[in-house]
């Protein structure tokens, strides 16, 4: 009896620690939004050399940082995992979502981002065995109405003629992440977030780097402003280093369809900083809004895992057995 308290409060304190660092990670990614938006906006550095930024950016220094951490061994068939995680987990997900976003509308790229945690549930059942309960599913569509609330009602920029091909390059990217945080959970668990990140976008850089070379050789440094210069440092030392530091802290010790869910915090937190900024008010529906991505959030987290249905299973039997 005692052991199993001290492995349930174990678990416990891990899982505090896996929220804990994905609410940081999206609140990092939220503030991002409108950071990235204002580089964009000057015309010198395009979303192709901004993005390659943050692949080489981020590259340099996990490296940097793993000379300063316990060195781990990847054996090689971890390495090539490694490579094809990163494909799907940042250079798919990231060239795809910025070319897509330039060729469609804000508001239908931010739609589009809403499925990520039910392409999650529905691959994790595929991949991982994970049941889909009505609590989790039920968690996972009141968190997406609050975040289409939030977005519906903090955008005032219509849609108008769009190409169909970005839409499509929005969901290939949310398929793509939804496929990393599952098909890749077993891999991120064998080591440390540094080790992880370190090759995942070293692979980033180097099969990024044709496709976005021409772009980062016509952004003209010596004219770029000091303060874009500080927001472009913002969006690789916190947004790709920091954030994707603490994510595979969170899909460590939490299920992928949890880890989703945190995705609807990013329109949540980009509306505050409307608010904040002046640029909106908050009114009553975004006070509903927020509190559907919580109790979403919440919902998805009280539902029950594949092991504690097992464990329930395995009592059940026992104590069937025992009468």
């Amino acid at each position: 009896m005692l052991t199993f308290a001290v492995k349930f409060k174990t678990m416990e304190d891990k899982n505090v620690k896996g929220h804990a660092a994905l609410f940081t990670a999206y609140l990092i990614f939220g503030l991002n939004t409108p950071v990235s938006k204002t580089v964009l906006a000057e015309g010198d550095t395009s979303p192709m050399a901004l993005t390659f930024f943050r692949f080489a950016g981020a590259a340099a220094l996990f490296w940097l940082a793993s000379l300063f951490v316990k060195k781990e061994r990847v054996c090689r068939r971890d390495i090539f995992l490694f490579f094809i995680a990163s494909m799907f987990g940042i250079l798919i997900n990231q060239m795809s979502f910025i070319v897509g976003l330039s060729m469609t509308s804000p508001i239908d790229a931010s739609v589009i981002t809403t499925t990520v945690p039910i392409l999650t549930m529905i691959l994790a059942a595929f991949f991982l065995r994970e049941p889909i309960t009505w609590k989790k599913a039920g968690g996972v569509l009141v968190g997406a109405a609050g975040a289409l609330l939030l977005i519906f009602n903090g955008s005032s920029v219509h849609s108008g003629s769009v190409n169909r091909i970005g839409d499509w390059l929005c969901v290939l990217s949310c398929t793509a992440f939804a496929l990393y945080l599952t098909a890749f959970k077993k891999l991120i668990l064998r080591y440390s977030a540094i080790t992880s990140m370190k090759w995942m976008f070293l692979y980033a850089t180097v099969v990024g780097l044709p496709f976005c070379w021409r772009d980062v050789a016509s952004v003209p440094y010596a004219a770029l402003p000091p303060d874009t210069v500080i927001r472009i440092v913002y969006v690789v030392a916190l947004a790709t280093f920091a954030a994707y530091l603490l994510i595979p802290i969170g899909q460590k010790s939490l299920r992928p369809t949890v880890v989703s869910m945190y995705n609807y915090l990013q329109p949540l937190v980009s509306s505050i900083v409307a608010v904040v900024a002046g640029m909106d008010v908050f009114g009553w529906s975004k006070g509903i809004a927020s509190l559907l991505v919580f109790l979403g959030v919440y919902l998805v987290t009280q539902s029950k895992s594949r092991a504690q249905l097992e464990a329930e299973q395995q009592r059940r039997k026992m104590a069937a057995t025992e009468v």
